[in-house]
């Protein structure tokens, strides 16, 4: 993975199901991996686990995009074609309804 969180970084996010009772647009999300035409978005995390809760979506498919859990060292180790997941140095934390793909995801007829 390119620009792998620290174990610090990682420690500032909420813990699983801390978020439970937020709407999805109200969920904050603290972290964005990418890879070609995919995202995870990721508003929890488990350190013992080493899991993620967020929002998938694969390959530009918002009409399947869904939130649930991802194993971070998977995500870590997913390689295509030798190109590695990226977290986005870039991010600005902000509401799950301020990230224009998830809102877009959301406005697809089946996914309400």
């Amino acid at each position: 993975m390119w620009n792998e969180p620290t174990e610090e970084r990682l420690m500032q996010l909420p813990k699983l199901y801390a978020t439970e009772e937020t709407t999805w647009q109200d969920k904050i999300i603290h972290e964005h991996f990418f890879i070609f035409d995919c995202d995870w978005y990721m508003a929890e995390y488990s350190p013992q686990e080493r899991n993620f809760f967020g929002y998938a979506i694969l390959n530009g498919d918002l009409n399947n995009s869904e939130w649930g859990y991802i194993n971070f060292d998977e995500l870590r180790d997913i390689r295509v074609n030798g190109i590695e997941i990226d977290r986005d140095l870039y991010w600005r934390v902000r509401r799950a309804g301020e990230v224009e793909k998830i809102v877009e995801a959301y406005q697809w007829p089946e996914s309400s």
